[in-house]
């Protein structure tokens, strides 16, 4: 009887993992989708301490600086480029074991003086706390792009 349940609430985590359906994100009036008011989401448009993060800078033009993410976002376990155009990059990252999707956007709004700015937002379709998921993953993209420079 116990496993039973135990099965039964591990198929209802696995089930709700696969369960968000894909938000309607994008670029509005220069910005990028606001966060809710969920702890699982990060934004460099953000107000809030909580849910803000450093955009990344680039010293470049805005085209190397998209080929540049691109490719970083290839090297990345779990995901799928869903959107790559001109000034927006928008990814699903699957996590390991639950299969939960995060909705990744790069917003690249226009270069100024040689330097490129990528807004970024990061946050789980579905529950509440992502348990910092979405902040450790934009940091991890954030070193590579770095580091490939």
């Amino acid at each position: 009887m116990k496993k039973k349940c135990i099965v039964g609430i591990l198929s209802l985590i696995l089930l709700m993992g696969c369960a968000g359906t894909m938000p309607d994100l994008g670029i509005h009036n220069g910005k990028l989708t606001p966060c809710p008011k969920t702890p699982n989401c990060v934004n460099s448009q953000a107000v809030g301490e909580k849910q803000y993060i450093q955009s990344i800078h680039y010293t470049g033009t805005q085209q190397e600086a998209r080929s540049l993410l691109l490719q970083v976002l290839e090297s990345e376990n779990r995901t799928k480029i869903l959107t790559a155009q001109e000034n927006y990059i928008r990814a699903a990252f699957k996590s390991a074991f639950f299969r939960f999707v995060d909705d990744v956007e790069f917003y690249f709004p226009d270069e100024q003086a040689g330097e490129t700015v990528i807004h970024i937002r990061s946050a789980s379709r579905v529950g509440y706390s992502d348990l910092g998921a979405n902040r450790k993953r934009i940091e991890r993209i954030r070193n590579k792009f770095q580091s490939a420079r």
